[in-house]
């Protein structure tokens, strides 16, 4: 038992010939594509709920089909069209205009393609959010004669937040795990890694059953911070009894 402990450790040591640096790097580099994925999915989320709520027709009706066809095809599928795909039609163009041709990194890719799907989720998070204002609140900022812009500032985005903070929660996870199929680019991050490691060494459960404890020390983390943010944001509002 003592002599399997002390694989397990010699195999998660940050140092060679431990795997453990590596899959902290591919956890790291998970973190920041999910990061990127999550704040253009905002972005997008943002602008779509927006154009949705209060643009024309020909705006919503767009943005309908955005958010409809986004959510319908798999993320790894979009990762390999702006992967290969998209830059095989840019170069083509290029060719045309006599230009130099363009390589999308894995990265890039990953944080396109896993953003588009998150501004296409987060559309409606926000979306929902805002129409959960209480309607009441808005016409008494108008009826002081506060500027759209002001309303928005001052009453809709505070009011909309503690409806919101939920759903962009599960998108932030959503972001993160779904950095895993940036692998198949060969993109270096937590699952390529532990796929490797596990690879090499044959020691596949201790190295997939490592990666599923840094998934989930992330989520328990986030959860503690962003259940921070949820209180704060809630700040004067009334608590809801616990159910006995």
């Amino acid at each position: 038992m003592p002599l399997a402990q002390s694989g397990i450790f010699d195999l998660l040591s940050p140092a060679p010939p431990g795997w453990g640096g590596n899959l902290l790097q591919g956890f790291m580099n998970s973190i920041g594509i999910g990061l990127g994925a999550f704040a253009l999915g905002l972005c997008i989320g943002i602008g779509g709920a927006c154009g949705k709520l209060y643009g024309g027709p020909v705006q919503r009706d767009l943005l309908q089909v955005y958010t409809t066809l986004i959510r319908a095809v798999p993320e790894l599928v979009l990762i390999l069209l702006i992967y290969f795909a998209v830059p095989d039609v840019i170069n083509r163009l290029l060719e045309i205009l006599d230009c130099g041709r363009i390589d999308v990194s894995g990265p890039i890719a990953g944080i396109v393609a896993l953003g588009f799907v998150q501004g296409a989720y987060a559309t409606e998070v926000l979306r929902g959010a805002i129409l959960a204002v209480p309607q009441g609140q808005i016409e008494a900022g108008r009826a002081f004669g506060m500027t759209s812009t002001m309303l928005m500032r001052r009453i809709t985005l505070p009011a909309m937040l503690p409806f919101a903070i939920p759903g962009l929660t599960n998108l932030w996870l959503v972001a993160v795990k779904g950095t895993a199929l940036l692998a198949v680019v060969g993109f270096n991050e937590l699952t390529l890694e532990t796929r490797q490691a596990a690879g090499t060494t044959k020691a596949y459960f201790t190295f997939f059953m490592a990666a599923g404890v840094l998934y989930l020390l992330l989520t328990l983390i986030s959860n503690v911070l962003i259940g921070r943010v949820e209180l704060w944001a809630r700040r004067g509002q009334p608590r809801i009894a616990e159910s006995r």
